[in-house]
């Protein structure tokens, strides 16, 4: 397929390979939209990057990436509403109303210097969020990167959504921090991270997502539907999936990669974490293709 490269040799890289970002400790900003605080922190230098992760995700999970974007890149990292310090309304949440809170926060970190256009990355739900973000705030995106994620939610991915709501709800936070796991990470990293990944789950048990947050993002997460919008897109876009993604399987990131124009699709091994499993040549590929870019240009 014409823009699809398959990135098999390459070789594995671990979470050791770049050094983590204490995110934790950035200072946190607050933007309201739609009456909702929406927080976020900013780091690096450069053009804008907006950061928008996936489902029940807070900022912290950015924490092996950014320090491969900061040194070029202004990263600007968004609590999405239910999660991190970002307010937790009633929902159901919509993946159109998560990408006017961006719009809400672009907005407002583009005060100073002149406002440009943001590149975005959005991973899995985050992906589907930037998806609407350049949908409906068209002047605000100059790029997309589009990874694990889908423009339409069938039968399985609905499923998929609605047991981990129902587990969410059911199970305790380690017991479903490993069910998850289970779920977008590929069994080979699994075998060789059990110690890392059982030790995440009492991490993620510090810090638990309140129920109705969950199920209020999993709401936005199975009512995206861009699939006909998509074409309307016509900002440089670069999709990214594992291989092996028995969550948001690679049918849904080809079908997105057809249907805006120019994409570009890359298939890395590994699972929906394909991000973190191959976190070395994750972060080389997307800063290269980010710098392609080139100068930004203002309104």
């Amino acid at each position: 397929m014409t823009g699809v490269t398959e990135l098999t040799g390459v070789a594995e890289a671990t979470s050791g390979a770049t050094r983590p970002l204490d995110i934790a400790e950035l200072p946190a900003h607050e933007v309201t939209s739609g009456g909702c605080p929406i927080s976020y922190r900013v780091v690096g230098e450069g053009p804008p990057l907006l950061l928008v992760m996936g489902l029940g995700a807070d900022v912290t999970a950015w924490a092996d990436h950014v320090p491969a974007f900061a040194p070029r890149w202004r990263c600007i990292l968004v609590d999405n509403r239910g999660v991190g310090r970002s307010g937790t309304p009633e929902g159901p949440y919509s993946t159109a109303q998560m990408a006017d809170d961006c719009a809400e926060v672009l907005r407002a970190t583009a005060a100073e210097p002149a406002a440009v256009p943001a590149a975005v990355i959005g991973i899995s739900m985050g992906g589907a969020i930037a998806q609407e973000l350049a949908l409906r705030h068209p002047d605000l995106v100059r790029a997309l990167v589009l990874v694990s994620t889908w423009a339409r939610c069938d039968g399985y991915l609905a499923e998929v959504f609605d047991h981990l709501r129902t587990a969410h709800a059911v199970l305790g936070p380690v017991e479903f921090t490993q069910l998850l796991q289970l779920r977008i990470w590929g069994p080979a990293y699994v075998s060789r991270h059990l110690d890392e990944l059982r030790d995440a789950r009492l991490v993620a048990a510090g810090a638990p997502v309140a129920d109705d947050a969950f199920a209020a993002q999993s709401a936005a997460c199975t009512s995206h539907a861009t699939l006909d919008r998509l074409c309307s897109i016509h900002v440089p876009t670069l999709v990214t999936v594992g291989h092996a993604d028995c969550f948001t399987v690679l049918a849904r990131s080809e079908e997105i990669h057809r249907a805006i124009s120019g994409s570009r699709l890359e298939v890395f091994p590994g699972g929906h974490t394909h991000h973190w499993e191959q976190l070395e040549a994750f972060n080389a590929l997307t800063s290269a293709w980010l710098d392609s870019l080139g100068p930004v240009e203002g309104p």
